[in-house]
Order: structure tokens, then C-alpha cells, then sequence
């Protein structure tokens, strides 16, 4: 079996997540510069076989499209565009900030480190793994 990453993408820093080869476990892969973010996922499919790629889907409470919605419209079309190979599907993700503050809350992370945006990133691109996985069974 191949990987399953995802993306928590952000206007200047986009957070990511993987499984395993098996597909059982999600793990954070770290963030990245949202501007190299397309040269980084096409270096990484080259190094490792990725099966889907899950796009957190930037929604507002009442489920109207939150602001971020066209830059990821943006990308998703490019990609599609460039590596048809590798399938790019939209996942919900209202909420999952929320989760990965009560998850470092939960974890007993200091103060300083809960404020580190790049790690609030990495963990909510997971969420959106792990739910996306959860979905699938």
C-alpha cells in the first residue's frame, strides 16, 4: 500500500500529516512555507509512494467558505493540473485548530510550546488525516 498525507493549509505556513505504508497510523510530517509547499510535495511523492493527498476543506462554523477557501481552490486546481497521478480530495476541517489546542492542552504542553503556530498546524493537518481515515472504515 502507498501513503495518505494530508494538508493543513495556511496562507504563509501549511501544516502536514502522513500514515504509514499500511494506512493504520497518521503521523505529523511537519510544516512547510506555504509558497514551496508544491515543490516539496512533488519531491516528496518522488521519494516515497503517496496513493492520495487530503486537503483540509477551510469552512466557517455555518459552513460557509472561510476566506482561505480560493488560495486552496487555487492549489488543489494546479495539482490536479500537474500530477493527475496522485488523486487531491477535500476534508472538512472546522474545528481542528480548536482539537490541536485541547490535544497539546491534553499532552501537558508548556504554554510557550502551545503557542508555536507551526506545531498547531502539523497537529490539525493530522486531525484531518485521522478523521479523514476514520471516515474510510
Amino acid at each position: 500500500m502507498a501513503r495518505i498525507l494530508s494538508i493543513d493549509y495556511g496562507k504563509k505556513r501549511t501544516g502536514l500529516a502522513v500514515t504509514d505504508p499500511l494506512q493504520l497510523i497518521a503521523g505529523g510530517l511537519g510544516t512547510v512555507d506555504t509558497a514551496g509547499l508544491f515543490q516539496y510535495l512533488q519531491s516528496y511523492i518522488a521519494r516515497e509512494e503517496v496513493e492520495r493527498i487530503v486537503i483540509g476543506e477551510p469552512r466557517q462554523p455555518n459552513g460557509q467558505p472561510s476566506e482561505n477557501m480560493a488560495r486552496v481552490q487555487q492549489f488543489v486546481s494546479r495539482w490536479r493540473k500537474a500530477v493527475p497521478q496522485v488523486p487531491i480530495d477535500y476534508y472538512d476541517e472546522r474545528f481542528t485548530s480548536v482539537i490541536a489546542h485541547q490535544a497539546m492542552l491534553a499532552g501537558g504542553l508548556k504554554k510557550k510550546a502551545r503557542q508555536d503556530k507551526a506545531l498547531v498546524d502539523e497537529i490539525s493537518a493530522t486531525i484531518i488525516l485521522e478523521d479523514y481515515m476514520r471516515s474510510r472504515r
